[in-house]
């Protein structure tokens, strides 16, 4: 053991001195800065948020399915399991929630007839496979095509919320237009532009009134289904109802 006087000679670090030897350890070893912790919780937080939110939408889309479009914001949260605060705390009102329901559904549709047109080899076969998959997911839920393609009734001021619901209506049916409309620029060459430009939002607007009524219209004998209602309407595109007069009414 070394004498005492080799001990008391041996410097002793002050407090600025240990405090320095902490401040530079390894980065690896050093607590992560303030600002990347409050990143980290504000992205763990948005992430949270985005996935209850996508719940939500699921859980409202099948309580409008069970209890109708007309179902009040009470009712929907009541069958997701929580409070209305927490529906207009995502979603800001009914027509904010009309509009996240509306953007899932109308997206589905939308792929789901895209799909049915890419095997078709004519214009008019096109038009049949779009048409059967719109009357086809529309039939799958009534309610719920009901509640994301008309405005309620309650909110009707709400200027807003109508034109959310408008815009997303509007961009579906022009996407859908549009479908329509490159085939036929393929099928019917140049010079026919007043054609492509008009006829497939002319036919958009036909599908529409035309399934929309078909669907409220209550099963009978009379009432054709999914697969006929899709011919006859295509049918209607395609050549009009001229085949359907009888020589007395056209007279």
């Amino acid at each position: 053991m070394g004498d005492s006087s080799d001990l008391r000679r041996l410097p002793i670090p002050s407090v600025p001195d240990t405090l320095s030897i902490v401040n530079n350890l390894h980065p690896e070893v050093q607590a992560p800065a303030t600002g990347a912790i409050a990143d980290g919780r504000s992205a763990r937080w948005q992430t949270h948020r985005e996935e209850r939110r996508r719940e939500l939408i699921k859980s409202a889309r099948r309580a409008v399915h069970a209890l109708g479009s007309d179902a009040s914001m009470e009712e929907i949260a009541a069958a997701a399991g929580t409070s209305k605060s927490v529906f207009y705390r995502y979603f800001g009102d009914k027509a904010g929630l009309q509009h996240a329901v509306g953007e899932v559904v109308l997206s589905q549709m939308q792929r789901k007839i895209r799909e049915a047109a890419q095997g078709a080899q004519t214009p008019r076969e096109g038009l049949l496979a779009m048409i059967s998959a719109y009357l086809q997911m529309a039939e799958t839920s009534p309610n719920v095509y009901s509640f994301v393609t008309r405005y309620a009734p309650v909110d009707a001021e709400s200027h807003q919320g109508s034109a959310a619901i408008s815009g997303a209506l509007g961009h579906f049916f022009d996407s859908i237009a549009e479908m329509i409309a490159a085939p036929m620029r393929t099928h019917l060459g140049e010079g026919k532009e007043a054609v492509i430009g008009y006829w497939p939002t002319a036919a958009i607007g036909l599908v529409r009134n035309a399934g929309e009524q078909w669907l409220s219209t209550p099963a009978s004998a009379a009432k054709p289904d999914q697969e006929a209602m899709a011919r006859q309407i295509t049918a209607w595109l395609c050549v009009g109802i001229a085949p359907e007069l009888s020589p007395a009414s056209a007279a």
